[in-house]
């Protein structure tokens, strides 16, 4: 299907969404009729509904696996999605055009991620000022994936107060399964050869509480290109910290990581930024992917 910008959904959707609302039938998990309906903008958002809902409301992943969330802009069938669930999860500024087309259709309730968990500001830039942005990436810290676990239940149990306590129960199973992945981490991670930790671009850094150097090539969009001053400050600094490998990531192109690794006379393996899932993790989860991630840096900065 031809993806859309926002302004052009805008002129289509007016006139098709009243017939969207009747027909379209939504790709969820489990949707009786009278089911509680979420979407959710991206992976880690649609994971955490589900796990608190259990089975009784119906998850909408509106990013499929295999796509980039980035680049998502919805089609009009998502626009109709979006408008006809009860509950809307997004993160603000993560993906503009689905933010777009929540304060635009959304008829339900609209969650905004941002205003529920603490992000990170972003570190001062090359020039020391600092910025105001913050990190949207707040997935890779399970305990703040606990507060989203609890937010959603809240928002659950306003629209069906009959399973409240189920949704509440739930949250409190995920918090209790979050935090053991948690400490998995302090654990693993805490006797180290080295801190340090390059990756393909910015969406690492809520690692950094469990005493990891986080290096990027890129900035938060993988799509960010270093100039080759930046190269060859990663190429020193692998070589003063003795890093032995150079993460690339899935949904992006390893091209960068392998040529500053071989550059560098280092390895590369991938570490996994959860922010969607791919074609060949589309049966796995957060708990593997995150145990896959700690195993992967355990191996390569010798814990």
């Amino acid at each position: 299907m031809q993806r859309l910008t926002v302004p052009r959904l805008a002129r289509l959707a007016a006139p098709l969404l009243t017939g969207l609302l009747l027909t379209t039938s939504c790709q969820a998990v489990g949707p009786a009729q009278d089911d509680v309906e979420v979407a959710a903008a991206f992976y880690p958002l649609a994971f955490v509904a589900s796990q608190v809902a259990g089975g009784n409301a119906a998850v909408t992943n509106l990013t499929t696996p295999g796509r980039e969330p980035h680049d998502l802009e919805p089609s009009i069938g998502q626009v109709g999605q979006i408008a006809q669930a009860d509950l809307v999860v997004l993160l603000s500024g993560f993906q503009p055009p689905v933010d777009a087309a929540a304060a635009q259709y959304a008829e339900g309730t609209v969650l905004d991620v941002g205003k529920v968990v603490s992000l990170h500001p972003l570190a001062a830039d090359a020039s020391g000022a600092s910025q105001e942005q913050t990190d949207p990436h707040f997935w890779l810290d399970p305990l703040l994936m606990a507060d989203l676990g609890d937010s959603v239940a809240a928002e659950l149990s306003d629209l069906d107060p009959d399973k409240a306590s189920t949704y509440r129960t739930n949250s409190s199973h995920l918090r209790s399964d979050l935090e053991a992945i948690d400490q998995e981490f302090a654990a693993g991670l805490s006797h180290c050869a080295r801190q340090t930790v390059v990756v393909s671009h910015d969406a690492f850094s809520y690692l950094g509480r469990y005493g990891l150097d986080i290096v990027s090539i890129a900035g938060l969009s993988p799509e960010n290109e270093p100039t080759a001053g930046d190269l060859a400050r990663l190429r020193d600094e692998i070589a003063s910290t003795g890093v032995t490998t150079v993460f690339s990531e899935v949904l992006a192109s390893d091209a960068l990581a392998r040529t500053l690794a071989d550059e560098a006379g280092v390895t590369t393996a991938v570490l996994d930024p959860i922010e969607g899932l791919s074609d060949t993790t589309a049966d796995q989860d957060y708990f593997t992917l995150m145990r896959a991630n700690l195993a992967a840096l355990r191996k390569a900065n010798q814990c």
